[in-house]
């Protein structure tokens, strides 16, 4: 890794880069570097060895780019991913992998559990989640439940485009907020239109604006 040109790794980078991937640099052994996004974490430590079948490997026996869909079985969650090789004087050194969200393609409700049975509920009606009581709680304008799944599997199959992380307990759909108040610390207080009052963390409440463009 000595010999990678700081010109090199920018060039790849520069191709890859995203606010909502995370981005992971490797030799052609072992990752070197781990930049995990809000969107998706693989939980890459520096010094973790290139597994087999992942694309950083696949790139870097290839010495082409890849991308492909890795399923859940290789880091516990699935993942989009695109992995680029870089040379020096030839010679695979490694690689850069831009990790991005898996959406479950043709799915478009969540079926929650209430009290009388189970309802499907379209995405876009869904206003928030939130993660109290060691359940997910999902809410509607109209009806409320439960669902087995955790906020970070969530996270993999919702819509990116309007469902938003903001906080560790909560995520939001961004077509139901009604208003955005500020709080204290650099935090934010969201007014949903079902009435319910969400708060923006600080450690979410940068990703947050970026996204929202404000």
């Amino acid at each position: 890794m000595e010999s990678i040109t700081l010109r090199s790794l920018l060039d790849v980078i520069g191709e890859l880069f995203s606010d909502e991937i995370s981005i992971a640099v490797s030799n052609t052994k072992e990752y070197v570097y781990y930049r995990p996004s809000k969107r998706i974490d693989l939980k890459i430590k520096p010094g973790d060895p290139l597994k087999k079948g992942t694309i950083a490997y696949k790139a870097v026996a290839s010495q082409q780019k890849v991308s492909e869909f890795i399923n859940r079985d290789m880091f516990g969650v699935p993942y989009h991913g695109m992995a680029v090789p870089f040379l020096y004087d030839g010679k695979v050194e490694g690689c850069v992998t831009a990790i991005s969200p898996a959406l479950t393609e043709g799915k478009s409700v969540v079926t929650v559990k209430t009290h009388d049975g189970w309802i499907p509920i379209p995405f876009t009606d869904v206003v928030l989640l939130e993660a109290k009581d060691k359940k997910t709680h999902v809410y509607t304008d109209v009806y409320s439940g439960t669902h087995k799944y955790t906020l970070q599997e969530f996270e993999y199959i919702l819509p990116k485009d309007y469902f938003i992380r903001c906080h560790r307990s909560f995520i939001v759909n961004v077509h139901h907020i009604k208003e955005i108040f500020p709080d204290t610390h650099s935090t934010f207080l969201l007014a949903m239109d079902n009435g319910e009052r969400v708060p923006v963390s600080q450690s979410y409440s940068s990703y947050f604006r970026k996204l929202l463009g404000f």
